[in-house]
């Protein structure tokens, strides 16, 4: 059975979608820390193990931090400082974005944002990016959706977090041609019985032509393993060098040598989903021969068949 083309994605030089390799994504995130040597050490990681691409957050500070947390002091591994200044501190500028814009293309790697603002949008639109991310939080906002459908690129939508009804009127705004859905559970580190895997079949058939993916946030690496069986087209996790490092999202987060496992363990799932029609593998005719000791009336008849012969039942 050939996909259905509705449900295939651009996402810079590849396609998403069924019948497609996974597109999977390294979550960065903020888990730099603000710096851009551990940015591009996450870049090395994601691009060895075999990820199609990296994400980062852009927030405009001013907009994102509510006005009543700006002068509220943090402990930080810089020091005590405002919040406000916190979260100037782990927000990259375009000279740093640049940095990755040209280290990503050098190891042959895509990146891409999720915004969290209209400004950050027109930040991610100086590059030529495959794809703008909605983060769970931003699921809700219609003026952001608007500008991100307004850039033409297509837009992978996560869900964590999120009603059906609000679901949809967020496909309603973005509109369905140009989405990847992703489902997702919003708590970090996701307890197993919480990610509720299922939902994926459950968006497969509320939205017919949108390809569906899978955002997680939970420890460990099977359940996402178990997404791709379940049909998820598009995976991202979160990843970091050390799940020791400071920072609210390292602890939900996968190391270099856990992304390499997953990479290569989602290959070998997608490999052997195959396409589901059933059908005798030049391999199994060895075995046939010398395990079947009654071939049957139906193989009978069948060879029969192959051979232009009558066939008598």
């Amino acid at each position: 059975m050939s996909p259905n083309p509705s449900r295939l994605r651009t996402l810079g030089s590849r396609t998403a979608g069924p019948g497609r390799s996974v597109y999977i994504t390294g979550e960065i995130g903020i888990n730099h820390n603000g710096d851009v040597e551990n940015a591009l050490a996450l870049i090395d990681a994601a691009a060895d193990a075999g990820c199609d691409a990296v994400k980062f957050q852009k927030r405009t500070p001013e907009i994102c931090t509510p006005r009543d947390q700006w002068n509220i002091e943090r402990d930080t591994p810089w020091g005590r400082m405002t919040y406000i200044d916190y979260r100037h501190r782990v927000e990259f500028g375009e000279d740093e974005y640049r940095t990755i814009d040209a280290y990503c293309e050098k190891r042959g790697i895509d990146w891409f944002a999720s915004p969290w603002d209209t400004e950050a949008v027109a930040f991610l639109e100086r590059f030529d990016l495959p794809a703008h991310k909605v983060a769970s939080a931003s699921l809700t906002d219609d003026e952001l959706l608007r500008a991100l459908r307004a850039t033409g690129r297509t837009v992978i939508l996560s869900t964590g977090m999120s009603t059906p009804k609000q679901i949809r009127h967020a496909v309603e705004v973005l509109g369905s041609d140009n989405i990847l859905l992703c489902h997702a559970t919003s708590t970090y580190p996701a307890k197993a019985d919480e990610l509720n895997l299922r939902v994926i079949n459950t968006l497969q058939q509320e939205f017919p032509n949108v390809p569906i993916g899978y955002s997680g946030h939970e420890t460990g690496l099977q359940t996402t393993l178990a997404a791709v069986a379940l049909g998820a087209v598009f995976v991202e996790r979160h990843i970091t060098l050390d799940r020791a490092m400071w920072g609210s999202d390292q602890a939900a987060s996968v190391e270099p040598q856990g992304l390499a496992r997953l990479v290569r363990d989602i290959r070998t799932i997608e490999s052997s989903l195959g396409d589901g029609v059933k059908k005798v593998y030049d391999s199994e005719l060895g075995p046939m021969r010398k395990l079947r000791r009654v071939p049957g009336v139906v193989a009978q008849a069948e060879i029969a068949t192959a051979a232009g012969e009558p066939v008598t039942v």
